[in-house]
């Protein structure tokens, strides 16, 4: 794999988990209600304890998706790969 591959690679998956990331945070703002209830059922948690998750979630993948896809397709454009 030659580094104009990965740097397409890297591209295409930050493309895909920002959209990712952006999708589930729109659910989580318009479908909160419908979100803790559904899990309520599945789960024994209170709705605030539920919303402590879901945004845990959101940062770690958030955190996880900038630093193993953004800063490394940055950082091969910036040298011009």
């Amino acid at each position: 794999m030659t580094l104009s591959q990965l740097t397409e690679l890297l591209g295409w998956a930050t493309l895909l988990n920002l959209a990712y990331l952006s999708f589930v945070s729109m659910m989580l703002m318009l479908g909160r209600n419908l979100a803790v209830a559904l899990h309520q059922k599945f789960f024994d948690l209170d709705a605030t304890a539920l919303q402590l998750k879901f945004y845990a979630f959101l940062s770690q993948y958030k955190v996880i998706t900038l630093t193993f896809f953004v800063a490394p397709y940055l950082a091969l454009k910036i040298m011009g790969f």
